[in-house]
């Protein structure tokens, strides 16, 4: 550890480790694979920096969001440590750059997305690097049990073992001890070579208060005019709330701005760097705001409506106080926002029929000959399954051996040259300026982009496919041709003899329990709440922490102050509506598919691919019943609807 020491002195200026650090690096130092569980801002990222430095070869960090890379990009160049990513915002200079980089062995850590790994040409490049490290960051979206499961990071322990990897870091601030033992297993980690320092940060101040939704902006507008000058975040659920709460403060003289997702992402941008730089003090803001904002001195999160779950309240409470300094946490809580989040949930839950049209084709694939191609987008599309759910079940599907993912391949390759073809060849010796003229020939032009034909291109060279995909790559890293790849066509094998009778029935159960699993963790949030229990002791057991066994003695419950939920909002009995002229339009544009799950989904503003292909947000009923449970308006909607 002594190297460790000194390399922390080197490159990040400081001559001890924080919590944790020391134990995390010294079992990478020491060849294991390992998992890091930190509390947000307590260093979680120098434990995969500085092993970085150490270990021979390149260390590949997956991380879910670009603004993650940026931020983190930033940091390592100010340290002089030589980082790069790749991502679909580059130029392609700047991912040739990056790819020579790699290849030259200047490049010391590459961060991507977990979809870079889905590029056949990313997987054919990084496949030709040794790589000392796979690093995972929010390492928790691998569980089906996490706040935040994104199915494609179930496939990060087949891509360590297929590049050949030695050892695996797992990073997350936000996991239960269900959650770490998934992880952990997926992984092989050894239990010893798990560290948790536990959740709880004495310098933030937790405080609940059990108010109206009528008097939550006279509150916030109190809080914050005790807060003058100081940077925050006050975090909403939906993008017209904090476009209504950010003008309400600003009228109000505060400096405060809204951000959403709803925004293009050049203001997203703008109005990011702004806060970073302390020109905007306030930001109102969905939880599209958030990750990757690395800024120490932010003194106060409020949430103006409920978080979306404990995991989400943790994160983001997270981002303040990062410089050590006392900082306040405060929840405006009641439960008339419980409805909103709930259908979220109810919205991601694919219909039993549309599970049973995804089989149907599998099946029809299997009698074909065992081999099933499919595009995402236009699979989705069809079987009105939303994409990440639809991702899911090809997941659920492959544990289940139903389906084996053999390759994928972009279905379109497009390409236009850079200089003239003779310039180009002349680069080249004659057998392989002879190849690249026959997959130039062969392929589609329009004015100056061709489009690669393989068909054509095979009936003169059979077998030619892979070879011509590489010579692509190579002129294109050369900056000889722009080329772009689309439409990822992912092909699977099929085992017709596992899919039986009742595999859709059996797959829909396992949604509804991962449904249910995500309504009782809204339930939990609003006991978290609602307790009398000090809101630090209650953080620190939920996330599996040993550091703080007593009560913390400074949240508002410890103060004497105990929050009580009141009770949501009357809404309008259902039964006072009238079915027909609330849903007629819908019932006519869906036709045969009018199920009644789906017309409450437009009632409750779910959108659906189907709904995006009809335009249903633009007929009168849609979202009609946002604030109303999506498990009463169906129950409305079976009592009114007949197929």
């Amino acid at each position: 550890m002594d190297n460790a020491v000194a390399l922390l002195q080197q490159y990040f200026g400081f001559n001890q480790f924080r919590a944790g650090q020391d134990e995390v690096v010294a079992n990478v130092l020491n060849g294991h694979s390992a998992a890091a569980i930190f509390p947000t801002g307590s260093g979680k990222s120098l434990c995969y920096q500085l092993p970085a430095l150490a270990l021979p070869h390149l260390t590949l960090v997956v991380s879910p969001l670009l603004a993650l890379m940026d931020d983190q990009l930033q940091f390592l160049k100010s340290k002089g440590i030589p980082s790069a990513s790749i991502d679909s915002t580059q130029t392609n200079e700047q991912s040739s750059a990056v790819i020579q980089g790699v290849t030259d062995g200047h490049i010391k850590i590459l961060m991507i997305s977990v979809e870079r790994l889905n590029n056949e040409r990313f997987r054919r490049f990084i496949s030709s690097v040794p790589i000392s490290m796979l690093v995972i960051d929010e390492a928790h979206c691998i569980s089906e049990w996490g706040h935040n499961f994104r199915p494609d990071y179930l496939k990060l322990p087949a891509y360590q073992r297929q590049l050949n990897i030695p050892q695996v870091l797992l990073l997350t601030a936000t996991a239960t001890p269900k959650v770490i033992e998934d992880m952990g297993s997926k992984f092989g980690i050894d239990k010893q070579c798990i560290t948790l320092t536990g959740f709880y940060r004495a310098n933030l101040n937790l405080q609940a208060v059990g108010i109206n939704t009528v008097d939550k902006m006279h509150y916030l507008k109190q809080w914050l005019s005790q807060r003058a000058e100081q940077s925050g975040i006050v975090y909403v659920t939906l993008q017209q709330t904090a476009e209504t709460v950010a003008k309400a403060l600003a009228n109000s003289g505060f400096n405060a701005t809204a951000y959403h997702a709803g925004m293009d992402s050049d203001k997203r941008k703008n109005i990011q760097t702004r806060f970073m730089a302390g020109e905007i003090p306030i930001i109102v803001a969905t939880i599209a705001f958030g990750m990757g904002i690395d800024k120490s001195d932010i003194r106060f999160v409020a949430h103006y409506d409920l978080p979306k779950s404990i995991e989400n309240y943790a994160q983001e409470i997270g981002r303040a106080g990062r410089d050590g300094l006392s900082s306040d946490c405060l929840v405006l809580a009641n439960r008339d926002n419980l409805n909103v989040l709930e259908n979220f949930v109810y919205g991601d839950t694919p219909e039993a029929s549309a599970i049973e049209h995804v089989l149907k084709e599998i099946n029809q694939a299997a009698e074909e000959g065992g081999q099933w191609e499919l595009m995402l987008t236009p699979l989705s599309n069809a079987s009105n399954i939303r994409a990440l759910s639809l991702k899911t079940l090809l997941v659920y599907l492959e544990m289940l051996r139903v389906i084996k993912p053999k390759y994928s391949y972009f279905a379109d390759y497009r390409f236009k040259l850079l200089c003239p073809l003779e310039r180009l060849l002349a680069k080249f010796d004659p057998e392989r300026q002879g190849f690249i003229t026959e997959v130039i020939n062969s392929s589609d032009k329009a004015k100056i982009w061709y489009s690669a034909n393989f068909n054509q291109l095979e009936q003169t060279l059979p077998n030619s496919r892979d070879r011509a995909i590489k010579a692509l790559d190579y002129l294109h890293q050369k900056q000889l041709i722009e080329l772009e790849s689309k439409q990822l066509t992912q092909v699977f094998d099929v085992y017709g003899a596992n899919i039986n009778d009742t595999l859709a029935t059996r797959l829909f159960e396992r949604f509804s329990l991962k449904e249910a699993s995500e309504i009782e963790r809204i339930n939990q949030l609003v006991d978290f709440f609602d307790s009398e229990s000090c809101l630090s002791l209650q953080l620190a057991q939920y996330f599996a922490g040993e550091r703080l066994t007593t009560p913390c003695g400074h949240c508002s419950v410890c103060l004497g102050n105990i929050s009580h939920l009141p009770a949501a909002l009357p809404l309008t009995p259902l039964a006072e509506f009238d079915f027909h002229s609330l849903c007629h339009e819908a019932v006519t544009k869906l036709a045969t598919k009018a199920s009644a799950v789906l017309i409450s989904r437009f009632l409750c503003g779910l959108t659906t691919p189907i709904f995006t292909k009809l335009k249903m947000r633009q007929l009168a009923g849609f979202s009609k019943f946002e604030q109303y449970r999506f498990t009463d308006v169906l129950a409305w909607v079976q009592q009114n609807h007949t197929n």
